[in-house]
């Protein structure tokens, strides 16, 4: 049996700030394998991204193994994502920090 998947704490954050500026957002982490742990659906794009929890060291946010074999097979479609600034910036272009302000 599949162990229940681990989420990093600041996914919650990440996805109400995403939603917050008019994205869709679903979480794959349940599908486990190494997968990406969000779809972001934004203007009729899709992004895919994972995310860390950007508190902890650096040696705390390394992709585990499954994660690797993922990321390598979708490549450039999967960004890692490390609080919201980086989430918005990935999704959305230029932010600039504080009260959720996007710049285009």
């Amino acid at each position: 049996m599949r162990r229940a998947a681990r989420v990093d704490k600041t996914q919650g954050v990440i996805v109400d700030a995403l939603r917050k500026v008019g994205c869709k957002v679903q979480s794959l982490a349940p599908l486990g394998g190494g997968v990406a742990d969000i779809l972001v659906k934004r203007n009729k794009v899709i992004h895919l991204l994972e995310i860390k929890d950007g508190d902890k060291p650096p040696s705390r946010r390394r992709l585990t193994a499954a994660q690797k074999r993922w990321h390598a097979d979708w490549g450039d479609c999967v960004k890692v994502v490390n609080n919201v600034d980086e989430a918005l910036m990935a999704v959305i272009g230029q932010y600039t920090g504080g009260g959720g302000k996007v710049v285009r």
